[in-house]
């Protein structure tokens, strides 16, 4: 099974910046397309940003288009998101996910994504 770990989320004042990764496990973790997902309090769980395998297609939510960077480093397991000029909005437990399968463009359904991190806080106070 790969697994999925989740860190550098925190707490931040509106308009700073944040540097999420996840850890991956898995012998063929550089052919899966991976992504972020997000829970904010009392809400459902949404689509934040996607990459595919090669790392060279990637796909954002409207919600944060422009301020935020997802990347991979396939040689050291590790998908990255770069969240700047952040928002009271953008507070949520932030989740990682791959899919498992070789995808040649960014997924953003969540039933396209196979395995879950458990997830980190990212709060955004005004």
């Amino acid at each position: 099974q790969v697994q999925l770990v989740e860190s550098g989320g925190g707490s931040v004042q509106a308009g700073g910046s944040l540097r999420l990764s996840c850890a991956a496990s898995g012998r063929t973790f550089s052919r899966y397309a991976m992504g972020w997902f997000r829970q904010a309090p009392g809400k459902e769980r949404e689509f934040v940003a996607a990459i595919n395998w090669r790392g060279d297609s990637t796909y954002y939510a409207g919600s944060v288009k422009g301020r935020s960077t997802i990347s991979r480093d396939n040689a050291k397991n590790t998908m990255y998101l770069q969240m700047n000029s952040l928002k009271p909005e953008d507070t949520a437990v932030y989740y990682c996910a791959a899919t498992g399968s070789p995808y040649y463009t960014a997924r953003y359904y969540q039933n396209e994504y196979s395995y879950w991190g458990q997830g980190t806080q990212v709060s955004v106070s005004s």
